[in-house]
């Protein structure tokens, strides 16, 4: 049997409890672009496993974008920051959390099919290997600050691989 909770606006708690004992709960969810014109734009939230299992994010989608990916920073021989999409997904350890943030593991949305606006949200559905989908309403704050400020990035130049 499953239970779902959904978060509204990012500011309360999304929880899902199945069946594995996987319990996920996201915390300060939030989506950037760095403007009207933007082709690109992320999503950054707190992922909490209170379960005894080890989960794994899979997959992320959203009808703000023509492809969602799960993406990390890496940095390269050459010292550049590059960003990859996440081969196999992200773990999330049982009993802990995972950040995705700014700088570091994000769901990415590429080829925006909508202008991102302060204030707005997007339905964002995350689907874990245990836990299974679970839709969040991610508000857009183009003026958070703090971390790298992923929403300026000139994604284009960027190196996207698996």
């Amino acid at each position: 049997m499953t239970f779902r909770t959904f978060a509204l606006a990012g500011l309360s708690t999304l929880a899902l409890t199945s069946a594995a004992w996987a319990e996920i709960m996201i915390h300060d969810a939030y989506a950037r672009s760095s403007g009207p014109t933007a082709m690109a734009g992320a999503a950054f939230m707190e992922i909490k496993n209170t379960g005894d299992e080890d989960d794994r994010l899979i997959a992320a989608r959203a009808d703000v974008a023509k492809r969602v990916e799960l993406h990390t920073h890496i940095e390269g021989a050459d010292g550049v920051m590059k960003m990859r999409e996440v081969d196999g997904g992200i773990v999330v350890a049982a009993g802990e959390s995972h950040l995705l943030q700014r700088g570091g593991d994000h769901v990415m949305f590429m080829g925006l099919t909508t202008t991102f606006e302060q204030g707005m949200t997007i339905p964002v559905t995350l689907v874990f290997e245990k836990a299974g989908e679970i839709t969040v309403e991610v508000p857009v704050d183009l003026e958070r600050q703090g971390g790298m400020d992923h929403g300026s990035m000139d994604h284009s130049k960027m190196k996207h691989s698996n």
